[in-house]
């Protein structure tokens, strides 16, 4: 009898471990509203078929209801729409930005590992200095120097977040060029070119991959706060932080104008590091089915 439940027990365990790991609840909210925000992304007609620029002195300041679900802002603009549109631009810095910065860390990590002893150290030096200061005040530095806008707002995020993707992919390219086929590959009188370009870089900037997806969420984050202290996109474009920064003038009488698009920018932030933190969990126990 006990044989017949070791066996009805090890089939049970076999079914959860052929389980999906993606179809668990806690990742499903997640992903759900990722893929809303691709939608908003590729076809923002689809979630709202007003126009976010109309305005209308009739609905000013007009809280939600059934046709204008977050309400209307002082020019009666509908903030659904706004909101809806504005993800375009907020996600689009918020990937550029971590394109930049893994580009960046990229070829500053791979040099300060690779680079001789001395430029080495002091590559080191430098990723450890700016590692100390807070990214917001790298990003507001960057802004200072090059004026306000999406571009440079994009362009400063990026900047601002190149340590410590160079800092992660420095401690990779020590830890692969160590390994047995970079070993043989130096044996067999490889180019040194050719053995960073094929066996260092593509093995070290896979957990990097994996890192990127949360720093996406960081990313709008940080371009959402730059827009709302009015160094980064300004009103009247739909942005995130534009929006905030608009509505945060009305709080005592309209306070949906910044309460719903806040909601929006943390459930974005939230949801995107969520599925970044699960893909890095898969990608260090191997399960990723």
């Amino acid at each position: 009898m006990s044989d017949v439940v070791l066996a009805e027990r090890g089939q049970q365990r076999r079914i959860t471990r052929r389980r999906p790991v993606w179809l668990s609840f806690g990742l499903l909210v997640p992903f759900t509203f990722v893929v809303l925000l691709c939608v908003a992304v590729w076809a923002p007609q689809w979630l709202s078929t007003l126009d976010p620029e109309a305005v209308d002195p009739n609905v000013i300041l007009l809280p939600p209801d059934g046709q204008h679900w977050f309400g209307t802002d002082e020019l009666g603009r509908d903030l659904f729409s706004r909101v809806v549109y504005g993800t375009s631009q907020s996600l689009t810095i918020g990937i550029g930005a971590t394109l930049i910065a893994s580009l960046g860390g990229i070829v500053l990590g791979t040099t300060a590992a690779l680079a001789p002893r001395p430029i080495g150290r002091l590559l080191l030096r430098i990723i450890d200095i700016l590692l100390a200061f807070p990214e917001m005040l790298l990003a507001l530095l960057v802004i200072a120097v090059l004026g306000r806008g999406p571009a440079n707002t994009l362009l400063a995020v990026g900047l601002a977040s190149i340590a410590g993707y160079a800092r992660l992919i420095r401690s990779q390219v020590l830890h692969i060029r160590l390994s047995g086929y970079v070993e043989h590959a130096v044996a067999l009188g490889e180019h040194p070119w050719t053995i960073i370009s094929r066996h260092i870089v593509p093995n070290a900037i896979r957990p990097l991959l994996i890192l990127a997806t949360v720093g996406v969420g960081s990313s709008v984050l940080s371009a959402s706060a730059l827009s709302f202290l009015g160094l980064g996109v300004v009103p009247p474009a739909a942005e995130w932080g534009a929006l905030l920064a608009n509505g945060r003038n009305f709080l005592d009488i309209a306070p949906w104008t910044s309460l719903l698009p806040a909601t929006v920018v943390a459930l974005s932030v939230i949801s995107i590091t969520l599925l970044g933190r699960r893909l890095q969990t898969l990608l260090a126990t191997g399960d990723l089915r």
